[in-house]
């Protein structure tokens, strides 16, 4: 064995120590998320559970009982109060978790604490930090969710259980289409000055009340209709309730619905990966 083998070659150990984070590099700052959302896991779990139960509790259940007719109809006729709201409130709680983790969760990686840039330092690229960032915060609205789904069943909130195996997938989509431009937004941003609370008290709340959560759009007043058609909540609603137990003759095109949450993530997604390379690489 020539003594040249015997030398170590650190320019080519740096060389291979880089080819995983390449290739992986997504999932090792997911990895590196989710590990780091255990310091408030108990709020994690405590809001997944302990939201659509009181929820499902008090408005499912409870202001039902007020209600002495059918506030909505399915492809089969009217439909209870409960399995109107239920995939609503699914599509809330992951609107609700975008809200938390793509505002003053990634402006601490950029400016509080400044993980992204050590993250930027390695041979993890800007669009694979990323994607780590929203397969971690996607994760965490699989579990939101699916408890929620779980509850659902359990209430007897959904029309067609089968069918409605897809409405965890329809909330994750609903929460992307809102949180993705969210996302592009707070890379953007060079601070906090209040940018935040705006979002919350003008865009996430107004969203919240005014998309047919609890009552059907069509009973407001047309002026105030559009709120709707440009939420993704409402959106995600439809076709959550549309997976549940059918549209009603005169709907939405559930294509229509499935379209612009697709478009909104998709342009999201672009706007938010160009927004972290341009903060990382500038």
């Amino acid at each position: 064995m020539s003594d040249q083998t015997l030398v170590d070659d650190p320019a080519a150990d740096a060389r291979a120590g880089g080819v995983l984070p390449r290739r992986f590099g997504a999932w090792y700052v997911a990895e590196h998320q989710i590990r780091s959302m255990r310091a408030y896991g108990w709020t994690i779990v405590v809001g997944s559970v302990g939201s659509p139960l009181v929820y499902l509790l008090g408005i499912g259940l409870g202001l039902a009982a007020f209600l002495d007719q059918s506030v909505a109809d399915g492809a089969d006729g009217p439909v209870s109060y409960v399995w109107f709201v239920a995939p609503a409130l699914m599509a809330s709680a992951a609107v609700g978790v975008a809200m938390d983790e793509f505002t003053y969760a990634v402006m601490a990686g950029f400016k509080w604490r400044r993980m992204y840039w050590g993250i930027n330092a390695s041979p993890v690229s800007p669009g694979q930090l990323m994607s780590g960032v929203v397969i971690a915060v996607v994760a965490r609205m699989l579990l939101t969710v699916v408890v929620y789904y779980a509850l659902v069943v359990a209430f007897g909130a959904v029309g067609d259980p089968v069918a409605g195996l897809a409405l965890p997938l329809v909330g994750v989509l609903g929460g992307l289409a809102f949180g993705l431009p969210l996302l592009a937004f707070t890379a953007s941003l060079a601070d906090d000055t209040g940018q935040f609370a705006v979002v919350q008290r003008f865009v996430f709340t107004p969203m919240f009340l005014f998309s047919g959560t609890f009552y059907p759009l069509d009973s407001l007043p047309g002026w105030l209709q559009w709120v709707g058609w440009v939420s993704p909540l409402w959106h995600a609603s439809e076709l959550g309730r549309s997976v549940s137990y059918g549209s009603p003759p005169g709907a939405w095109p559930v294509g229509v619905h499935v379209a612009v949450l697709l478009v909104l993530a998709a342009g999201g997604w672009v706007l938010a990966r160009r927004a972290f390379e341009t903060r990382l690489r500038g």
